[in-house]
């Protein structure tokens, strides 16, 4: 069990941050209390999506340079379920039991791995109540079973839009939580964004993507479920927006540019943070009176299934979110979570 963060620390460090923001950085779209109180007796259960029909699309040429070879999907132990959702535990608790319920991070994470784990970090100046940045216990719970499983480093990074990385990492209190957990924080460098081709992408054809996570052996997706004025939703395939350098290249039709991203970076494995959900004015927030404690865990292989299952929480159908339905006509993963095998476990049982 770790240590609670002190919260007057945590504010002490967020009124610091505030210094930073200015208004140019509040029109940049970016990409929460370890809570102990059980979520609410009527969680949101799945909603009862039809399937999204696959749309033909005639993909952008392939381009000469920096193809990579084509990436082998994980495969998937005949026991195990395709999206796990864990509830109403500690952050950890739910976390170890939705990868173990996957076939542990073992699966996942081969030994001597170098491997990458995204959060969102957006902001410098809220502290994790405020569901705008993934909570700090969840990162660290990740980067736990990621050396459990034999890897040889575990970096976390994210690309913070209002303040700088330093004094967002802090007042998150994720540099905290993954120091402890024996993994490193690191600052992404402007130097090492990438100019990348990124071969049958059908609108994102080549972005300036930080060449550290070209370069992993596992990239972990792990975002915090929260509304996002743009895309509606920041989930797993939003999150991966903090990889690229110029963001703005993305807004223009950015669920089908979501899509081409998700399908280049292929993160191994997606763990939605829902213990808190920012259910209005992101994605930064603000107003505690825009958070919902859910205590919800949302973990899978498959980040279009991740999102779509996430989606339902908000009460939204993955149709809704024009990146599950780019995804799943990139044939990215599967929207259809009445076909999916889904495994729920309730942790504090």
């Amino acid at each position: 069990m770790t240590t609670p963060i002190d919260r007057r620390r945590f504010l002490r460090g967020a009124a610091a941050g505030l210094g930073a923001v200015t208004l140019n950085q509040f029109l940049t779209a970016c990409s929460a209390s370890e809570t102990r109180t059980p979520p609410p007796t009527s969680a949101v259960q799945p909603a009862q999506p039809t399937s999204i029909p696959v749309t033909a699309s005639q993909p952008a040429a392939p381009l000469a340079t920096q193809v990579p070879s084509p990436v082998q999907p994980t495969a998937t132990p005949a026991t195990s379920p395709d999206l796990v959702v864990a509830r109403s535990g500690e952050p950890e608790a739910m976390v170890r039991r939705a990868i173990a319920a996957l076939g542990g991070m073992e699966r996942f994470v081969p030994r001597d791995a170098n491997v990458i784990v995204k959060p969102n970090i957006c902001v410098a100046y809220h502290t994790y109540e405020y569901a705008a940045t993934t909570n700090p216990w969840v990162v660290g719970a990740l980067v736990k079973l990621c050396l459990e499983a034999g890897a040889r480093s575990v970096r976390v990074m994210d690309n913070p839009f209002g303040g700088s990385a330093e004094e967002a990492y802090e007042v998150s209190g994720i540099a905290e939580q993954v120091k402890a957990a024996g993994g490193e924080m690191v600052v992404m460098s402007r130097m090492k964004f990438m100019p990348t081709d990124i071969p049958h992408a059908v609108m994102l054809t080549q972005a300036a993507i930080y060449d550290d996570i070209l370069k992993a052996d596992v990239v972990i997706d792990v975002p915090i479920a929260k509304d996002h004025s743009l895309a509606r939703l920041t989930l797993g395939m939003k999150n991966l927006m903090g990889v690229v350098r110029e963001r703005e290249v993305i807004h223009n039709r950015m669920g089908q540019n979501l899509a081409d991203l998700a399908g280049y970076i292929r993160p191994k494995l997606t763990v939605i943070d829902a213990v808190r959900m920012l259910m209005a004015n992101g994605p930064t927030g603000g107003d505690l009176n825009d958070v919902k404690e859910m205590n919800t865990i949302v973990a899978s292989p498959d980040i279009v299934a991740a999102d779509s299952y996430a989606a339902t929480l908000f009460g939204r159908q993955p149709e809704d979110l024009t990146y599950i339905t780019a995804g799943v006509a990139a044939g990215l993963g599967r929207s259809d979570l009445n076909n999916l095998r889904i495994e729920e476990i309730n942790v504090g049982a």
